[in-house]
Parts: structure tokens; sequence; C-alpha cells
């Protein structure tokens, strides 16, 4: 009945649909991630009427849906609503920003964009096919997952396809790629097969379901496949797995359930695990990240964990029913895993009693059961555009002019198989398929990998999954990364409508213009930001650069407690009067000194500020936080500037790492 009432509201806030089977809009919004109600929300801003159509019935994707632990790699490469995501989180916690947060309140967050922008939605509604002119979608079908419900037609002038798997743009006609490439295809080292170094099996766990019997058959999840060559491509797609909120609060938890199909055999490979590492604590087995409130953003990790290796291969071709199916088999497992852990009496008692104190959230996910209902579906489809974003694209070694994004994380690829190799004449399980590769900073995103060839679909935009390649996707697919692709749709979209062209062809400026005149499209004063590499250091300065990622991008500069008083400014200039709320970077170093004493310039007089580290508590981040060193009226042709100095009480190291000026709404 609740599924049935949010339809009837959903359908009720488009007036223009009129109970009828076609609806009208400038702008067809598929898949109600956190990009689609970031795109949503963003075309709304821009004038144009827009329909946002959900296959499900929750909003926000993976970020709502457990993934809490907000995967960043450098936190400068979020803006615009994508960075007020962030923010909007971090109110609800009292502060500036926050990175972690608990599933429901992200929720909330969205459903607050969606209410201030009146977005309209169709809940329940996934599409059938896609209707073409030429190379225009003329309209879409989407089908109700109720039954009864008739089928919908969407005739829209922009489409933007914001769904993970990216079934838009494949019912329309445009070119995509599952798997990995050839690392010859786009000259990459690491994309193609590669045996794992992290999430690996230790050496001498026996594959067989009677040790040392190949007869006897492999165990559950092992598959018959032979170690590919290194780089080899193929169509095997990276692990999925849940990003599992559970509670440490006996007062909120609900138990962990036996699913109706547990079979505890499926767990045989854990028990050899332990038994090859029996010194090892409950980390080796999973990422168990903290989140406000006493909850777990719980993840992936080693050789056995909550990653359903192997098991999604047909998962982004699959029909709509054998996908359930799929996904089933995921929450079985994941559940039956949390079992397995909790119940098995061949657990050894002191990782037993790590997940014992674990129970599922009382208010999280409370229609669903208190199990989220997103599988994490880490790549799909890729669709393969005008432009495909490479390795070389995340080491820098090119830079497309036409950027409409940045990303910033680790090439990062899951297990995509388990088989059995031969090592000194021994058989014996192990994993395929990680890669986990840094970057060095922030990377451009072409336009053009938004964009279908021209001569397949000319107003369609893909910035879920987008046109890149394997290893390359394996960095950009992130959710704040997915948040600032889906503001630059939008944006790309109601400039193609404005000038009645297709989308190929639009004046990417504008969409880069954006970010840096109006990134929250309401017309607000833009953030001011200054950090520490666009200060220029002496040769006989004591400051010191250290490159790092513990701060705000990719440095920070160090003070090492000396007699001399030191100065370091950050200089601020405004563009527009006002008052700004000040804030500098605190970085969470147990060698910083407790009083750092910073002087605040407004352009016409000082202000003293003591930062106590001791008074700041550090959770909303995963390395420091802004904090707040007061609010001051500038004025533009007043030169403003924040000061770093080592006098007072010093008794470590001075860090000074960024300065950021918010102006008050």
């Amino acid at each position: 009945m609740r599924k049935i009432l949010l339809f009837i509201l959903s359908v009720t806030l488009f007036i223009s649909c009129k109970h009828s089977e076609e609806i009208e809009c400038d702008v067809c919004v598929y898949g109600g991630t956190s990009a689609g109600v970031i795109a949503a929300y963003s075309a709304i801003k821009e004038g144009k009427s827009v329909l946002l159509i959900e296959p499900g019935y929750r909003l926000g994707g993976l970020s709502s849906g457990g993934l809490g632990q907000t995967d960043i790699g450098n936190k400068q490469a979020v803006k615009g609503l994508s960075l007020d995501f962030y923010r909007r989180v971090g109110a609800h916690y009292n502060m500036l920003e926050n990175w972690v947060f608990e599933p429901k309140v992200a929720e909330q967050v969205y459903k607050d964009y969606v209410a201030e922008a009146n977005i309209p939605i169709l809940y329940g509604h996934r599409i059938l096919s896609a209707q073409k002119d030429g190379t225009d979608i003329t309209s879409i079908r989407v089908e109700s997952i109720e039954e009864g419900v008739k089928d919908k037609s969407i005739k829209a002038k922009v489409y933007i396809d914001c769904s993970y798997e990216g079934d838009l743009m494949a019912r329309a006609g445009v070119s995509y790629t599952v798997g990995r490439e050839d690392s010859t295809v786009y000259n990459e080292s690491w994309n193609g097969a590669h045996e794992s170094y992290w999430h690996q099996f230790p050496d001498g766990v026996d594959p067989y379901v009677e040790k040392g019997n190949p007869e006897s058959g492999l165990l559950w999840g092992i598959s018959t496949d032979t170690m590919p060559a290194p780089g080899k491509g193929d169509k095997r797609v990276q692990a999925y797995n849940y990003r599992i909120c559970v509670t440490f609060d006996k007062d909120n938890q609900v138990p962990f359930k036996k699913p109706d199909n547990y079979d505890p055999s499926k767990y045989e490979l854990l028990i050899r695990t332990i038994e090859a590492q029996p010194n090892v604590g409950i980390n080796e087995y999973f990422i168990i990240s903290r989140m406000p409130n006493n909850k777990t953003d719980i993840n992936n990790r080693g050789a056995f964990s909550t990653d359903m290796i192997g098991m999604n291969h047909n998962y982004p071709e699959a029909s709509y029913e054998e996908r359930e199916k799929i996904i089933q088999a995921h929450k079985d497992y994941t559940m039956g895993l949390l079992w397995f852990w909790t119940h098995d009496e061949r657990i050894p008692e002191h990782l037993q009693k790590e997940i014992t104190c674990m129970g599922l959230p009382k208010d999280e996910y409370v229609e669903y059961d208190h199990w989220t209902p997103q599988l994490y579906i880490r790549e799909a489809r890729r669709m393969i555009g005008e432009y495909v974003a490479t390795q070389a694209d995340c080491e820098l070694k090119v830079s497309p002019e036409d950027y409409v994004g940045w990303a910033a994380y680790g090439m990062d690829s899951h297990n995509c198989q388990r088989i059995v190799v031969e090592r000194n004449g021994m058989k014996m399980v192990k994993n395929e398929g990680d890669v986990e590769i840094g970057v060095k900073a922030p990377y451009n995103i072409s336009y053009r990998s938004l964009t279908p060839k021209r001569e397949e679909c000319t107003n369609l935009l893909v910035p879920v999954c987008l046109s890149a390649s394997h290893i390359a996707f394996g960095s950009i697919r992130m959710e704040p990364v997915f948040m600032l692709l889906g503001q630059s749709a939008a944006k790309a979209a109601s400039l193609a409508i404005d000038k009645n062209t297709i989308v190929q062809d639009i004046d990417v400026k504008e969409i880069q213009r954006m970010y840096v005149e109006d990134p929250l499209l309401d017309g607000s004063t833009p953030d001011i930001f200054v950090d520490d590499p666009s200060l220029t250091l002496d040769e006989k300065s004591k400051w010191e650069r250290v490159k790092s990622n513990r701060g705000y991008g990719p440095s920070f500069i160090k003070l090492e407690k000396t007699a001399t008083k030191e100065k370091l400014q950050f200089p601020i200039q405004v563009k527009k009067d006002g008052k700004y709320t000040l804030y500098t970077y605190f970085i969470r170093n147990n060698q910083a000194s407790r009083f750092t004493e910073i002087t605040i310039n407004d352009g016409d007089k000082d202000t003293k500020f003591v930062l106590d580290k001791n008074e700041i508590v550090v959770k909303g981040q995963t390395s420091g936080e802004w904090v707040p060193i007061g609010e001051y009226d500038l004025k533009v042709g007043k030169p403003a500037f924040v000061e770093f100095t080592n006098n007072g009480k010093v008794d470590g190291l001075i860090l000074a790492d960024a300065v950021l000026a918010v102006a008050k709404k």
C-alpha cells in the first residue's frame, strides 16, 4: 500500500500528466541515484520542467544506501551541489561539512532537494524502450513494477541517464562495453586481468571440498576458469557487495537474521582462510568504518569478505527479473555471512565477539526490514562516447580542456574472479582482478565523456555510466563525482534546449563558468578557498611544505618549533562586499602544537584567535576538520588575510593547510 501511495503522490506532483499515459517535460532524468537527484534539482534551477524516474522507491542510490564513508581522494575535486550535499549533511551534525554519515540522514538531504525544487518523481517505474527519430530520442516507454498500472510514455527534449546500469543509454542504441578492456586497447598498464596483491588468500588454502582431492569438486565461489594472462581483457565485472550499516547500540538493534536458504558450505573458504592466518584480527576480514551515532559502514576486506566475487558478471545485461535474482543472491550471501560469523562454532571466539556485539539498526531502512535496498553496483555498462577517459587521464598525461568535473580517487578495481592456481606443485585458491593504484592530484573529466557519439544520439547525457575504460572508471566511479557530473549534465541539457542545439555542440565554458560564478545555482556568493599550494615559500623560510593527503588538498605547510618569530599569510580578496565566516582547516596530527595563534585581518583591523587542538573533535572528515575562526565584514578592494604565527604557547608543530571564506546568506 505504501508503494502505491508513493506512486500516486509522485504522479500528482507532475500536473501535466493528468492521469494520462503520456508525460512531457524539458528534461527527463532516469535514475534517482545521487547523480539523478542533483541533475533533476539543477535542471529545475535552470528553469526547465523535469521528470525524475526512479525504478525503486528510495532516493540517493549508494549515498543513502550505506556508503557513508565517502570515497574522496582529494576534497578539492568536489564542487558545486556535490559539495553542497556534504555541507547539508554537515549541518545536520552541527559542522560545516561531513563526509561520514548515517543512511537516513543522506536520504533526508535528498528529500530536501526534492521538496525545495518541487521535483516531480515517478517512483517504481523502469525503462522498456526508447523511440528515436534519427539521432534524437523522441520518447521512452517505462513500465510500473506494480501490477495493474499502465505503462507511461515520456517525451522530453533532453534525457539524462543517471542509473548505475546505463539502461536508458543501452535502449537508445548507444555504444557501450562491459568488463575489462585488454591493456593494449588504450595502452594501459593496469587494465585487463591482474592477480591480486591486496584482498588475497594466503598461500596454501586448499580449493577442494575434500582437501587435496580434486575429484571432490571445488568449494563454492571458486571458478573453473584459469588465470588469464596479465592485461588480458574479458567481460568479467568487478565484484558487487552491500555497504552494511549496523549499530553497536543495543537499544537500537535488530538481531541478524538467518536467510531462508542459508547454506554454511558457502563459507568454508572463510574457515580455511582463518586456519591459514590464525593470528590476524577482524580488520583483516572487514573494513569497519565508524559512522555517527554508533553505526558503521562495513565494506569488503581481505580474501573472503562481503564481495560476492564472480557472481555478478551477467548483471549489466540481465533482464529485470534476472537482476532481481542476482540482487537477492547477494543479499542472502551477505546476511548468511553475518549469521555464519555470529553462529558457526568454528569461528574463533576472539573474532566472533567482534561481530556479535553488532545488530541491524532499528531506525534505518525501516520499510525494508532494516536492510538497504541498494546493492553496490560498482560497475556495469560503460558508454563508448565521443571521448574515452583512460589511465592516461588519471595519471595527468592528458588533460582535456573541455572539463566539466574532476576526479581524484585511485584507480580501484575489486576482484573479478576466484580461481585455482598451482604454486610449487600445490593447488591453491587465489583472487584475481584487484587493482589499487593512487592518483597524484585531481584530474579533468572531459564533457565528451558524458556525450554519446553524435552519429548515435544527440539529446542524451550519461554522467554515471560515462565513457571511460575499466581502469579509469574505477577512479571516476565515486558518489561525489557522480553528483558533480549530474549537475554538469543538467547545465548542458539546459544549454542545448536554450540554444536549440545538440548536446555535443553546447559551449562547455558555460558549465565551467557555472562552478566559478554560481555553483549552487541560487545566485549566492561563491566561497573563497585559499589552499597552501597558492602560497610561495621563500628559500630562506622556515616554513616547509609537506606533500600529504592528510589535509584538504595535496599538501600542507608546517613550522618546526623555533625561537624566532615566523609568520605565514593566506590572502583573501572578495569580489562582493558582505559578512563572511572564516574557517581554517585543522589537520589531526599528534605532533601539532596544542595552541596555534592566528591573526585575522579584515582589511582594516586585526583580530586574534587561538586554536586549541584539544577542543576540536575530528568527527566529520577522514583527516581533519574545518574550524570557524569568526565572522568578518569583508569589502572589495580591501585585501584581508589569515596569518599563522608561532607566537604564544607553542609546544609542537604549527600546521597551516587551507583557509575558507563562506558568505552569509
